[in-house]
């Protein structure tokens, strides 16, 4: 299992803390933003496979800005899988 942080772009959260076993999160934490929903999205995507949030959360924008916090969770996943696949071979 492995911790991955993602320093977010564009958005009211400042930071994503990622910890995944394989293709599935095992948690999620967000840093500023808005925290009900935020602590909320984090305990929904517990135990999902990444694949599945990633597609479901990619593209989304807030308001007229072209991202957002899910969209940016989706970033942080695709970043933290990846850096697993390269910390593991």
């Amino acid at each position: 299992m492995g911790t991955y942080e993602y320093k977010t772009r564009g958005t009211c959260s400042r930071k994503i803390t990622v910890e995944l076993q394989g293709k599935t999160i095992q948690k999620v934490a967000f840093e500023g933003g808005c925290n009900g929903n935020l602590s909320g999205i984090a305990k929904l995507v517990e135990g999902m496979d990444i694949d599945f949030v990633i597609q479901r959360f990619a593209g989304n924008p807030c308001g007229d800005k072209p991202t957002s916090c899910p969209d940016q969770l989706a970033h942080a996943l695709q970043e933290a899988y990846a850096a697993e696949q390269r910390r593991q071979g």
